[in-house]
């Protein structure tokens, strides 16, 4: 199809992630307008074939679709305060960081100037953008969603629209993510102590797969105990992960590491032991997090 056919897009934003959307823009034909603060960011897409807008409001003004990745809502809206004006009618899609109440925020400041306004998220590194598994969703108005979906599936073929809720896809992006940090820590210490026995990091990362695939395989398990509340039957309980506890500082001063960041997690399981969760499935550390102050 022409690309006079296409959605003309506009991305403000253009740090490795809003570079990755633009490309995938024009790499699928869609007229793509680009602004970053730093000017110098958009020439290798200029190159490619997007225009370079001097301004927010002009980058704003070329196009219906808006979609902006800068790093948090205060930055995006800092960015589009010049472009208010001309936000009127248009969609405006934001993909960057934040908690549910940003986008609140962002959503609620969108709409006084008029915009349509969908929050997404991006599940993925820049280097899978447009890849057909990649996972994006959004929350919002669902008029945008519907008109431009052909469009936002070009940034990944796993499009997913969650809600009317315009914080929906941020109270998504921290709920997933919060799994991110905790499990890199764990595979740089595990790293480490490899390390220190004079063995590469590579030498694990095919075991660290399969241990990601199993805990992959248990978490619908974990989800229905869960939403159920009935801790009962557990293939792993409070207990077993407290009785390894001490197998991790043993490690620790093997391997002379700094095992600080397990502390909190020690201390989680001992009040969820507390609380009397100890025989129970280890999924009964959320009801421990959902009511901290009864488990003190």
């Amino acid at each position: 199809m022409a690309a006079h056919h296409r959605t003309p897009v506009t991305v403000v934003g253009l740090g490795s992630m809003g570079s990755a959307l633009a490309e995938a823009f024009i790499g699928a034909g869609h007229p793509t307008t680009v602004w970053n603060r730093t000017a110098s960011k958009a020439e290798p897409l200029v190159a490619q074939g997007a225009v370079r807008a001097p301004t927010t409001a002009e980058a704003v003004a070329a196009s219906e679709l808006v979609i902006t990745c800068l790093t948090t809502y205060d930055d995006t809206i800092g960015a589009l305060k010049p472009a208010a004006g001309t936000l009127q009618g248009r969609a405006l899609v934001t993909l960057n960081s934040g908690s549910p109440a940003g986008a609140r925020q962002m959503a609620a400041w969108a709409r006084g100037h008029g915009a349509r306004y969908l929050g997404g998220a991006i599940k993925n590194v820049p280097a899978a953008v447009g890849a057909e598994g990649t996972l994006l969703y959004y929350g919002g108005d669902n008029s945008v969603f519907e008109e431009f979906a052909s469009t936002l599936r070009v940034l990944g073929g796993d499009t997913v629209y969650l809600g009317a809720d315009p914080d929906l896809a941020a109270l998504y992006e921290m709920a997933v993510g919060g799994t991110l940090l905790p499990a890199l820590v764990g595979f740089f210490q595990g790293a480490a102590a490899m390390q220190a026995r004079g063995l590469d990091a590579a030498s694990m990362v095919r075991f660290t797969v399969k241990w990601f695939e199993m805990i992959n395989s248990i978490l619908p398990v974990f989800a229905q105990e869960i939403d159920s509340g009935d801790y009962s039957e557990p293939a792993s309980s409070v207990n077993l992960f407290l009785a390894g506890a001490a197998h991790d500082e043993e490690l620790g001063k093997e391997a002379n590491l700094d095992t600080e960041w397990h502390k909190p997690f020690h201390d989680l399981l001992k009040r969820a032991v507390d609380a009397g969760h100890g025989d129970h499935s280890i999924s009964a550390l959320t009801e421990v997090l959902k009511n901290p102050s009864q488990s003190l």
